[in-house]
């Protein structure tokens, strides 16, 4: 469905069916230099079992209006300004990656937030310098850097959950369809966000944490910090590692990933 989210057209996935504000609200936020379209599974499988579904494309994302948002900050303010605009008073959020620390930002700030999965997370979320630069000036070659970081070895040569996918050259495919800006836009704000853990301590809400067990780009021994910052403030925390998956794990694990989150999900609503 669209919304209009700040005066700007928003492209917002609900699972394949009508969204319904007396379910559960589960909002799903993407990564860096990518779209709704990668909690495509995952999304299915909570709107029929359950759950009202909003897996929006960000800000000049995918089919939305307007340019990307530079901060972490500024996109936390978003989601509520979208859950405003779907009349939804209260909600679970999803993020994966720099969608984690959007959704840990959000949840800090808000108390309209039931429950809060991070999914390929840590905090702080230090970019490589040479993926800044390559994400300004070398599109292509930033593609291949993340996607050479985001899949585990037998990803690249063809293993798939589904048969005939090649996952690197889809991915490859979804971040080439992005607009230009978005991906260094992206990146600059993961890097640039140091208030994560200091977030992480504000947390009231229930909170799931899932790794990939061979993710490279928020390994699973990085978690410890933010970890740490959850439980001092307070939060019912708990971990889940996804077995020989790595950070694009929506994709390598899509099953275990949608169980992960059913079952978290369903104990948080009763």
């Amino acid at each position: 469905m669209d919304l209009n989210v700040l005066g700007q057209p928003t492209r917002i996935y609900c699972g394949g069916r009508s969204f319904d504000r007396r379910l559960p609200a589960v909002v799903m936020i993407h990564g860096a230099g990518h779209d709704h379209s990668v909690w495509q599974y995952q999304a299915r499988h909570l709107a029929h079992h359950g759950f009202a579904v909003l897996a929006p494309d960000l800000p000049g994302h995918g089919a939305s209006a307007g340019e990307a948002l530079t901060g972490i900050a500024a996109l936390a303010e978003w989601i509520e300004a979208l859950l405003d605009a779907a009349g939804v008073a209260r909600a679970a959020l999803v993020g994966h990656s720099m969608g984690s620390l959007v959704a840990l930002a959000c949840s800090a700030r808000s108390p309209r937030i039931s429950a809060l999965v991070l999914v390929g997370s840590v905090a702080p979320m230090p970019v490589a310098a040479p993926l800044l630069d390559a994400a300004r000036s070398q599109r292509a070659r930033a593609h291949a850097m993340i996607n050479q970081w985001s899949y585990v070895p037998t990803s690249h040569i063809g293993a798939s959950a589904c048969p005939g996918l090649w996952l690197p050259g889809l991915n490859a495919a979804l971040m080439a369809r992005q607009r230009e800006g978005v991906l260094a836009a992206d990146l600059a704000a993961c890097n640039a966000y140091t208030d994560g853990l200091e977030a992480a301590a504000r947390v009231g809400c229930p909170t799931l944490v899932v790794c990939g067990e061979r993710d490279q780009m928020t390994p699973p021994r990085a978690t410890r910090p933010l970890l740490d910052a959850l439980a001092r403030g307070g939060a019912a925390v708990r971990l889940h590692t996804l077995a020989g998956a790595g950070h694009a794990m929506m994709a390598e694990a899509p099953g275990a990933l949608g169980d992960a989150l059913r079952d978290f999900l369903g104990s948080t609503t009763g």
